[in-house]
């Protein structure tokens, strides 16, 4: 056993769980490259300022969960805490917002970090599947986003999820709620932490997961109740929208998310059978985060959807992911002779895309056969010093059992054949 082990609260992805992660990814990107959504990659450290700003001071990301480090050269750096700051930081460094192609549609796919106490569903290290739609103010583009996760998620065979919605309002009929809350709040039986939070930034609370908090907030003034008209009229669109195209949703007038950027459209996918991490992902507008972190005003929707949650999700549905074999054709050579022979028919099989393995180590028929069976191969070839002198390999269907002999310069257009 090897003397180090992975961190606590992490996890390592091996065959052949990591083919159902890649699957997963797979599904999530699908429908967004199908509707003009470009591949982008960041660094996965940033600015520790970038998170602080756009993230938000008072979040517990920030003050508590984010891997933060200082560099020789002096540099205030922190491992991504999530996407979207990174995201419009990159987009805005490369002046994809002055192509005159707006919105800037992007998606990503990578790991993150924030140092939590890890649970079933709550890593130290995880990994989500993004999509980010940059400088432009639609309905239907929140709506869009919205019915792009649920169709990735329809694909995948998840049925037992839900879509949580709501609206923070905006930077015009949001401050006359944040008093109203404040003014709530204030008169509650409240931790020092969470009174700080309640000066700095109130919504928040809301999002408190405490039972403690969560039976005092009975009674508090609701945003839906503050909304001004262009924030109801936007609202009601995306409603309609969403409607229109068959996807389900629930009106949740106290969700809030956990980051401060977010503005307007706000909404959660959760899975009930995860437990208490039932959120499999989340997103919303976040209008004025550009500016924050030293951009041009450029209204912006997006989301995040977490691979780890969604393969859980997955298993508590019992749902079996249709994963193709990594191989289809295992080459068994019986000899120095066949080994040389088939070890460059399998070279061709590669070459033209069927997924082929090889029997290496110079084990016997028994023990070849058996990593053959492992393998999930379709089929087997198999050939020793006899077969070389006919110019044949017996070719044997793993799943019947049924064994012929085919000539060696046919193996290929025989695969290709069967395989289709």
């Amino acid at each position: 056993m090897s003397t180090f082990q992975a961190p606590k609260g992490t996890y390592d992805l091996i065959p052949p769980d990591s083919a159902k992660y890649l699957a997963v990814r797979e599904a999530i990107a699908a429908p967004l490259r199908n509707s003009g959504y470009g591949y982008i990659e960041t660094p996965g450290f940033e600015n520790v300022e970038l998170f602080a700003r756009g993230v938000g001071e008072s979040t517990d990301i920030v003050t508590k969960e984010m891997y933060a480090f200082e560099t020789k050269g002096g540099d205030k750096l922190a491992l991504r805490p999530e996407g979207t700051a990174s995201v419009l930081r990159a987009a805005l460094e490369a002046n994809l917002h002055k192509s005159g192609n707006l919105p800037v549609k992007l998606w990503y796919s990578g790991s993150y970090y924030r140092y939590e106490r890890p649970q079933k569903g709550r890593y130290r290290h995880f990994s989500q599947v993004g999509a980010e739609a940059i400088g432009a103010e639609d309905p239907a583009l929140d709506a869009e986003l919205i019915i792009l996760a649920d169709q990735a998620y329809r694909s995948l065979g998840l049925r037992d999820f839900r879509i949580l919605l709501n609206s923070l309002g905006d930077k015009e009929c949001r401050p006359v709620y944040r008093i109203a809350l404040q003014d709530f709040l204030h008169g509650l039986d409240l931790d020092e932490d969470t009174r700080r939070r309640v000066d700095i930034n109130p919504l928040r609370v809301l999002d408190d997961k405490r039972e403690s908090v969560q039976k005092q907030l009975t009674g508090a003034p609701l945003l839906r109740d503050f909304l001004c008209d262009a924030c109801k009229a936007y609202h009601e669109e995306v409603r309609e929208l969403i409607s229109a195209a068959g996807v389900s949703f629930e009106d949740d007038p106290k969700l809030v998310r956990g980051l401060d950027y977010y503005t307007r459209t706000t909404f959660e996918f959760v899975h009930d059978g995860l437990g208490s991490q039932s959120a499999v992902g989340g997103g919303g507008r976040y209008d004025g985060l550009s500016e924050m972190i030293g951009g041009p005003a450029l209204p912006s929707v997006g989301w995040a959807l977490g691979v780890d949650r969604t393969v859980l999700a997955l298993e508590a549905e019992g749902v079996e992911l249709d994963i193709p074999s990594t191989t289809s054709v295992y080459a068994v050579p019986l000899g120095e002779e066949a080994r040389r022979v088939l070890f460059a028919k399998v070279t061709e099989l590669r070459k033209v895309g069927i997924a082929a393995d090889f029997s290496y180590g110079g084990k016997g028929l028994k023990g070849a056969m058996k990593n053959a069976n492992r393998s999930g191969a379709r089929y087997a070839i198999v050939a020793g010093e006899r077969d070389l002198a006919d110019g044949v390999v017996q070719l044997k269907d793993m799943e019947s059992g049924e064994q012929t002999a085919i000539g060696m310069n046919e193996i290929v257009a025989e695969m290709e054949s069967r395989l289709g």
